[in-house]
């Protein structure tokens, strides 16, 4: 395949691109912390609610390779990256659009608002909730891919705007958290308010405004001053592609790709796949486990509401946490003898942090047991304990969206693929185990009488198993290519 870009581009250029990051993190950091509470407002009941989010893991699972090989091949006058940054950009808009006014939606439907399940406004939510996954798909690996355009080979320009994409996605992270965890930014907006949307939903609608500004900017932004040059396939290439269906050609390298992995990719893939068992029910029901759990709140009660907000405020220290870390990993992985052995150990660390939710719930409990004011305001200790928790995970979290990357630039170094469609078959890895998790989470809790804990006590002993996984199967790589990848920090929530 041709490159269309014909040298380097200016570091302008790349930092534009990467700064998408950042609109498409503060989505994502909106999604992870308030929709699962959301959805449990609008009548879905707790043992259900992981079920919507499977849309992550199928779209992440069939969008993002079909949307990389499409943009590998795009042909556009255009350029190749751009037609899908701009298609994705408008879904979010209009995904996010559905989401925040579901509720009013659903009521102007003839949903009845006396009755605890919306039957309308749910379908509006989860339209717009599998709309916004695949949207964000569709804008993820063309960025990626995009900057590896712009860099075209050159390895420091590479490196650069990796580096930069990775900070941006910390600032996305940092600035949705914060939205989410204010609660009176509906005030800007008295029009969010509604017979149907109460003020959470208000809030929720506010944040998804600055979301779409925010997104909005940034695209056109990068639209206009980063052009592509539209590319053309070699010629003997194009009649063979021209007598096979764009679909039949997408299957095709997608089994060559993986019939061409070798075994240290394979275990890699394992590897992923159990840690991110332990990691998914920690996105799923963070917010909500303050919610319940830490503040003792129900859903739709002020002191739900508090704990979700008080949830944010700690996954915005987490992202804080997550920035920092980024930048001593690889100082870090020469410490511990190596970045596997770095994954390892941070993988123990995390089992350890989902095993102190118990630990912090009982705490909570006994409390509002001997004081029940505490409901909805917990003590100053559980509230600092609470905080600790989400800022500690900051640090494994930081390795989880970096050393699996740079370990399969290492282990797959021969592989043919285009960019885009390379960084959908790693994605396998980590939505199939997400697709596990989102099926028997709620069902699961369910069984052990509710909440959030079982989940969390099942992450836990998966990621204890994948530290052990990590040590025994994956190959030390050589120091000089360790060195080399590990600043890939190429890592992704889907």
């Amino acid at each position: 395949m041709e490159e269309p870009q014909p040298g380097p581009s200016p570091l302008r250029k790349m930092i534009l691109v990467s700064s998408m990051a950042a609109g498409i993190q503060f989505g994502w950091a909106l999604q992870l912390s308030l929709l699962t509470p959301y959805v449990q407002t609008l009548g879905v009941p707790h043992a259900w609610a992981s079920f919507i989010w499977l849309c992550g893991p199928i779209s992440g699972l069939l969008v993002q390779p079909i949307v990389g090989y499409s943009s590998d091949r795009c042909q556009s006058r255009f350029g190749r990256r751009r037609p899908f940054i701009l298609a994705g950009s408008l879904a979010v808009a209009i995904a996010v659009f559905l989401i925040g006014y579901a509720a009013d939606i659903g009521h102007a439907a003839g949903d009845n608002l006396t009755q605890k399940t919306r039957p309308r406004a749910v379908a509006i939510f989860v339209i717009g909730f599998w709309i916004l996954d695949v949207a964000n798909n569709m804008l993820q690996g063309p960025c990626r891919a995009f900057l590896g355009d712009l860099a075209a080979g050159d390895e420091k320009k590479t490196k650069a705007a990796n580096a930069f994409f990775s900070f941006f996605m910390a600032v996305g992270n940092i600035l949705g958290y914060a939205a989410g965890s204010y609660d009176g930014l509906h005030r800007l907006f008295p029009f969010t308010e509604t017979e149907a949307c109460n003020v959470f939903c208000a809030n929720l609608k506010s944040c998804f405004f600055f979301a779409i500004v925010l997104l909005v900017v940034l695209t056109t932004l990068v639209l206009i001053t980063v052009k592509e040059t539209p590319y053309t396939p070699k010629a003997e290439k194009e009649t063979k592609d021209a007598e096979k269906t764009h679909f039949s050609c997408f299957c095709g390298e997608l089994c060559l790709a993986f019939k061409g992995l070798k075994r240290p990719m394979w275990m890699l893939m394992l590897v992923t796949a159990v840690n991110w068992i332990a990691w998914f029910p920690y996105f799923l029901f963070d917010t909500d486990w303050m919610g319940r759990e830490v503040y003792g709140g129900d859903v739709g009660q002020k002191a739900y509401d508090s704990g979700v907000h008080a949830g944010s405020l700690g996954l915005m220290l987490n992202a804080v946490v997550l920035a920092v870390m980024s930048l001593a990993i690889e100082p870090l992985g020469r410490v511990v003898g190596g970045i596997k052995w770095l994954w390892g150990i941070v993988n123990i660390l995390l089992a350890i942090c989902l095993g102190m939710t118990v630990l912090i719930t009982k705490i909570a409990e006994h409390e509002r047991l001997l004081n029940p004011a505490l409901v909805g305001n917990p003590s100053l200790g559980i509230k600092v304990g609470s905080m600790v928790f989400f800022s500690v995970l900051g640090i494994p979290l930081a390795i989880t969206f970096s050393v699996p990357f740079a370990l399969a630039s290492i282990y797959s170094s021969t592989s043919g693929a285009g960019q885009g469609l390379s960084l959908g078959v790693l994605n396998i890895a980590i939505v199939v185990p997400q697709m596990i998790v989102s099926t028997i989470s709620g069902p699961w809790d369910a069984l052990f009488g509710g909440g959030n804990l079982p989940a969390f006590v099942l992450g836990a002993v998966a990621a204890v198993v994948s530290a052990i996984l990590a040590v025994l199967l994956l190959p030390t790589p050589k120091k000089a290519d360790e060195a080399r990848a590990s600043s890939l920090n190429m890592g992704s929530l889907h």
